[in-house]
């Protein structure tokens, strides 16, 4: 046996370095390469190009509520396949998958907590929860989101982020986009403020129904926002769009967004727009932010790795 196939593989051994898969991410509007500690530190936001990375349900609320802490709003159980529907495979599975993958029974989460020492009932998407599509689920969730708004008489803010409607449920699922819309109508006549917040990507059904219907609308930076996706409708019109068509800052210049609010800013904004439309002292904020969340159990930040930033717009 020769030196070079005896001694040399035990020296590369020797200068290995086991670097994690997911320790880079690469920024898909500059191509930037940047470690994912920082984006992490950074609030997922691509430092540099400021990027706004899709969130997990669970890293929204973390990042929304004070000191990361919140009580869980249980969610009644409902009927996980009630066509019965299979396409390239059985809705069952694709709902197990899921669930594995992100850890939530369904598309929407629902957390009461403090928000600069407001008490907020906060609802998130999970686009990685089947495109943060709504479902019967997903439609309870929010219902229930809302009805515990009441309840305890707080804000009720959203964070949307979905494909739309979810075809597996059919006309089910359509429905749910008339149900929330009764829960909103709830919220305005007890003067509860109900504020959106549009995420990428914010699309379909849930764009024609609860995402455009709130007392103020929010959107992070550079957020797709729309009913169908660019593509269809370029294919419909047969015409070009303009540049940044359904981006978060066009709908601004358009009327249809009220603020473009970074990342960074959301927690402040939210609890000042609230005590603005609930007329509660200006000294509100900030006056119980360290204290803890309601009795039950509390979460803190999500362990897994933020969602890819390529995923496709489910349209």
């Amino acid at each position: 046996m020769s030196w070079i196939t005896d001694v040399a593989p035990k020296i590369k051994t020797l200068f290995k370095r086991d670097t994690p898969e997911n320790s880079w991410i690469k920024c898909p509007d500059s191509g930037q390469v940047v470690f994912q500690k920082d984006v992490e530190a950074n609030q997922w936001v691509i430092p540099g190009s400021g990027h706004h990375m899709r969130l997990s349900a669970i890293q929204r609320l973390t990042l929304t509520f004070d000191e990361g802490q919140w009580t869980d709003v249980p969610v009644p159980d409902v009927d996980s396949d009630p066509l019965k529907f299979r396409d390239t495979k059985r809705y069952t599975d694709r709902l197990k998958e899921a669930r594995t993958k992100t850890g939530l029974p369904d598309a929407i989460k629902v957390g009461t907590g403090t928000v600069e020492g407001l008490p907020m009932t906060v609802a998130a998407h999970d686009p990685d929860f089947i495109g943060g599509s709504l479902g019967v689920a997903a439609g309870e969730a929010f219902i229930r989101g809302a009805e515990t708004a009441i309840e305890r008489a707080t804000p009720y803010v959203a964070f949307t982020a979905s494909g739309g409607a979810r075809m597996q449920e059919g006309m089910l699922s359509l429905m749910q986009m008339a149900r929330t819309t009764v829960l909103i109508q709830r919220l305005r006549e007890r003067k509860l403020p109900y504020i959106v917040v549009l995420t990428n990507p914010t699309t379909g059904g849930v764009t024609a129904s609860y995402a455009m219907l709130g007392d103020v609308h929010m959107a992070e930076p550079g957020a797709l926002i729309g009913f169908a996706g660019p593509r269809v409708i370029e294919q419909t019109i047969r015409e070009h769009l303009p540049d940044g068509f359904q981006r978060a800052e066009f709908l601004k210049e358009h009327g249809m967004v009220d603020m473009v609010v970074h990342r960074h800013d959301l927690r402040s904004t939210l609890a000042r727009l609230c005590i603005l439309l609930m007329r509660l002292p200006a000294n509100e904020i900030g006056t119980t932010s360290d204290a803890p969340a309601d009795d039950g159990s509390d979460h803190h930040e999500a362990d897994r790795p933020a969602p890819s930033v390529e995923q496709s717009n489910p349209l």
